[in-house]
């Protein structure tokens, strides 16, 4: 890129062979780019550069002198050590595209970073680096400097220097600087560091059997690469994502984070990154590098200062082999968003009565059910810690623990040495417990040893995956548990599901009209629509990052056994009867606790839509 660009200005006449000489050797000598170089020995003008630095990487180029003002509020868009660290400096914003002079727009690293802060896509523009730093201190003002390429100080009239760390919390500058063996934390620091974004990467087509390790680890320890999954996991943290998905693809790569349980694109990196990138990964997360074939699961552990407090944040590592290469899910483990108090998670009040009632029994079963990533552990351990005094021995058989309490025994499962939850189970029975705490039930061995415990004075709770909270019935029967077990144990089954909540900074009401026939059929009563429905809208603002949603609040549907109930069980009631039955009975449905959460103007009925039925 450099040797076209000398070209292209010796063709043009500009420079001549002696000076361009002169200036690779200085490059040589000193590092920078070609094209201040040359402008700073006053071989040609800074204008010059500009337009043959669009010829060479063939985007449109600007001239940062001659450009119109910009509006503050674009160039408030990127923080000023942002724009420092890479050089850049944003000019206009069309829609979701942002306008952005850079001095390398091949550099995805910065490309990747601005589209990280602001949650806009980047269109490139090329300009001088000492034309940038001049417009970077016109903008933003103050006596910091900006440091080219070649380690110089481009600096404002008064000529301060500048440094520093990001006020805006560590992103692509944030680096592993440190591995303490002794508790596994990985420590970071705020260290700006440049990317270098023209590094190469090994990347060997390999036969998947024969697997160069040594490539890959070497790929892995690249700057560039600690740098990325630094800046991916350190801004999941900000965004408050529960999720990050690494996937592969033929033609390219993509990152999402699951953000109040919604999904969304948050970059893309050069497709040269996923061999090193994964091999990255594994390495913090203990796992074999090598095995490319099978699924591996790990964790990594980070303690990170944001916001001047210390944290430490688990990530549940899962890699699965796919088609175009290893597909990584990595779960945010953060202490910090766990709520125990029964009351902040969204239960209504006849609901939480009658699940307090149940939890202080001293024997039966107690479950929740509800898909993956639902607050199923949050819900259970909110109970067990109020039920946490110093007169009761809890168990909890865990996979993974994901949160510590004092006071409870917490047992982490360890499938490849023979401990699951059946086994932790037998061995709870002789530890002399009052309540044991199954993280699921998988099959029939645990929930027939579950049962049994519950049925021999002790208090279990547990998790299973169904769809609501009469369909659990039918499914401990279909793992093979008699129907008179299931009839004498269980005391009480929650099912739920997680919508976003409004953002209330900026939510509105809703003007829009709704039909009644739609209302009744959401689930809405006549009584609430004959009395008029306030009805809120998302709307976006900084608080909630443009979305109109911020945090995620539980449905409920908490099913609790009568003796009418155990009848119809024994008698082989279908889940439906057994709903209807239910419902008779005051239980209030997940559909019916969404309408709820629309009349509090907590939600939206496009949230409860989605992730419920009638």
């Amino acid at each position: 890129m450099v040797s076209k660009l000398g070209e292209m200005l010796v063709k043009a006449q500009l420079v001549t062979d002696a000076q361009l000489d002169e200036v690779i050797k200085i490059q040589r000598r000193e590092g920078g780019k070609l094209g201040s170089i040359v402008v700073r020995q006053g071989f040609c003008s800074d204008q010059d550069i500009v337009s043959f630095l669009g010829m060479q990487y063939g985007v449109p180029a600007a001239d940062l002198e001659q450009w119109p003002p910009i509006d503050p509020g674009v160039i408030a868009l990127i923080p000023k050590d942002l724009a420092q660290r890479h050089k850049v400096l944003p000019l206009q914003r069309t829609g979701n595209v942002l306008t952005l002079a850079m001095s390398d727009p091949t550099d995805i690293f910065a490309m990747d970073d601005v589209r990280f802060h602001t949650g806009y896509n980047v269109d490139p523009v090329v300009s001088s680096e000492m034309g940038l730093a001049r417009a970077v201190e016109k903008y933003y003002g103050g006596a910091s400097a900006v440091r080219l390429a070649d380690g110089t100080l481009a600096r404002n009239a008064q000529g301060g220097a500048g440094g520093g760390s990001s006020a805006s919390g560590p992103t692509a500058a944030s680096v592993a600087n440190a591995f303490n063996a002794e508790d596994e934390h990985f420590e970071l620091s705020d260290l700006e560091q440049e990317l270098d974004a023209d590094a190469e990467f090994d990347s060997p087509e390999e036969d998947e059997d024969s697997v160069n390790v040594g490539s890959l680890k070497k790929g892995s320890e690249d700057a560039p690469v600690v740098k990325l999954v630094n800046m991916v996991l350190i801004d999941a943290i900000k965004r408050g994502a529960s999720d990050i998905h690494i996937e592969p693809y033929e033609k390219n790569y993509r990152i999402r984070f699951r953000i109040d349980g919604i999904l969304m694109e948050v970059m893309r990196p050069n497709l040269k990154l996923k061999d090193p990138l994964t091999s990255r990964v594994k390495i913090l997360a203990k796992l074999n590098i090598a095995e490319r074939r099978l699924p591996q699961d790990g964790r990594i552990k980070l303690r990170v200062n944001m916001g001047g407090k210390q944290k430490v944040i688990d990530y549940r590592v899962s890699i699965l082999p796919t088609l175009f290469g290893e597909k990584i899910v990595l779960r945010l483990l953060d202490s910090d968003k766990l709520m125990l108090d029964l009351t902040k998670l969204g239960f209504e009040q006849e609901s939480l009565d009658r699940w307090d009632r149940q939890i202080s029994k001293p024997y039966g079963m107690v479950l929740v059910t509800g898909p993956t990533g639902s607050g199923k552990t949050n819900t259970l351990y909110s109970s067990i810690a109020k039920l946490n005094t110093v007169d009761t021995n809890i168990l909890t058989a865990e996979d993974p623990v994901e949160f510590n309490f004092p006071g409870i025994n917490q047992v982490q499962m360890k499938e490849q040495i023979g401990l699951n939850f059946a086994a932790a189970l037998r061995s709870f029975l002789r530890q002399d417990p009052n309540i044991i705490l199954v993280g699921e039930i998988r099959d029939f061995e645990t929930a027939e040893i579950a049962i049994k415990a519950s049925l021999t004075g002790h208090l279990v709770l547990s998790t299973l995956h169904t769809n609501d909270a009469p369909s659990t019935i039918n499914r401990l029967m279909n793992m093979g548990v008699e129907p008179f077990l299931v009839a004498t144990s269980v005391n009480i089954i929650c099912a739920q599901r997680l919508v976003r909540r409004l953002c209330p900074n900026c939510k509105a009401v809703d003007a829009h009209p709704q039909p009644e026939e739609a209302l009744y059929t959401v689930g809405f009563t006549p009584e609430e629509v004959q009395r008029g429905i306030t009805f809120y809208k998302p709307v976006g603002c900084e608080a909630c990052n443009k979305r109109g949603y911020k945090g995620r609040v539980g449905l409920y549907e908490v099913l609790e056994m009568s003796e009418t109930l155990k009848d119809m069980i024994l008698t082989g009631a279908s889940a439906i009867e057994l709903r209807e039955q239910a419902q008779k009975e005051g239980m209030i449905t997940l559909r019916r606790s969404g309408c709820r959460k629309v009349l509090d103007g907590v939600t939206t009925i496009e949230e409860i839509i989605r992730e419920t039925v009638l």
